[in-house]
């Protein structure tokens, strides 16, 4: 049997998904430049996508800049903002992903702008009274906090953190890679000015995302050297990529509540036997209504094998997690788990979930970690 239990990192592309892209990977080929009837259509397709995008997030589809996926759309939102309104401080934490953390630290380095970490609890929850004591202390500043921290899955309370910002006259910036297409959106009363995305969170294509920009606030273009995306990012649209972000969202939309209800009863009967079954399990991160439903971070007893462990449930044919995708080629362990002082000594799996995770599947991996971590009978 073959689990896939690492939907955090990416999700397997939806049929509905593929279909609707592949008219515009064979026929539909036209430059979306171009002005004959070849291009036209191709340009239909991307304003379409466009729009379908901004209607669920109850957007104006002139607010929706499509780029390479959420790791540009960090770059863009950050660099962009901070250059173009002079900011010289910036707000963020020491759990947020690597494509902003390292973008504000290089920012930071350059001399560029001051940087504060705003406290966290041993969950990974901002401390909100330390965020207003940030803005009120310090000159106009740019705030970076994700939504859902992609390895513990603890939720930001985004709407009051939004409030915060607004209150202060900050530009608020939110990491949304893995809510989006999770849940409901209405980012006007979120009072957030920039937010991310990338469509293989939510079983669309990879190499395709955008960024949420909000009319109340202008930024300078990130790529040169073409008109496309209204002159903000140069280059020809990926419209087979464009097209199938729009089509995941659509149906992730349309879908939401079933695979809401769906997924979390997996994830609570996964906590539930990890419990009954493996002695000293804890958790990382938040678990319950405050958490990414997709997401579960759990901490293994200390072993021998513990460095084997991720290795250990690859043989089995169970693919899982240690953190990051976007890290997975460093030996430095997490550093969401590190800045957390959580026991590095102890193996952490990150276990995530989609609408596509059966019952059957959680109970075959939990049957292998018993194997991994048997109980151990004392006379």
């Amino acid at each position: 049997m073959k689990v896939y239990l690492d939907n955090a990192a990416t999700t397997r592309l939806d049929d509905e998904v593929f279909d609707a892209m592949l008219p515009f990977m064979k026929e539909e080929f036209g430059n979306p430049s171009s002005i004959h009837s070849f291009g036209r259509r191709t340009r239909s397709a991307i304003e379409s996508a466009r729009k379908t995008a901004a209607k669920l997030l109850n957007v104006s589809p002139a607010e929706i800049f499509f780029t390479s996926g959420g790791t540009e759309a960090d770059n863009m939102a950050i660099c962009q903002s901070i250059a173009t309104h002079g900011i010289t401080h910036a707000i963020s934490s020491k759990i947020e992903h690597h494509a902003v953390e390292h973008t504000l630290q290089v920012l930071e380095k350059e001399g560029k702008i001051k940087l504060s970490w705003v406290n966290l609890d041993s969950k990974g929850n901002v401390d909100l009274k330390h965020l207003e004591e940030l803005l009120a202390n310090n000159e106009r500043s740019f705030v970076s906090l994700m939504h859902a921290n992609n390895e513990i899955g603890t939720l930001l309370p985004i709407k009051k953190a939004g409030e915060l910002c607004e209150k202060y006259n900050a530009i608020f910036h939110s990491d949304t890679v893995q809510t989006m297409g999770h849940f409901a959106m209405n980012l006007p009363e979120l009072k957030v000015h920039l937010v991310t995305c990338a469509a293989h969170k939510f079983h669309g294509p990879k190499g395709v995302g955008f960024l949420y920009i909000s009319h109340s606030l202008k930024i300078k273009p990130f790529i040169h050297g073409g008109a496309q995306e209204r002159n903000m990012r140069g280059g020809t649209e990926n419209v087979h990529g464009i097209v199938g972000l729009a089509k995941a969202m659509e149906i992730a939309f349309r879908d939401m509540d079933e695979h809401q209800q769906h997924i979390r009863g997996l994830k609570n009967y996964m906590i539930d036997q990890l419990n009954e079954n493996i002695p000293g399990i804890g958790f990382n991160g938040e678990t319950g209504d405050s958490s990414l439903y997709t997401v579960l971070n759990c901490l293994f007893p200390a072993s021998e094998d513990a460095e084997m462990l991720l290795f250990n449930l690859d043989i089995a044919g169970i693919a899982a997690s240690g953190g990051s995708a976007c890290s997975s080629g460093s030996n430095q362990g997490s550093h969401v788990l590190r800045g957390l002082g959580v026991d590095m000594t102890r193996p952490a799996v990150r276990f995530s979930f989609s609408k596509y995770t059966t019952k059957e599947e959680i109970d075959f991996t939990i049957n292998k970690l018993k194997e991994l971590f048997p109980v151990k009978v004392t006379a």
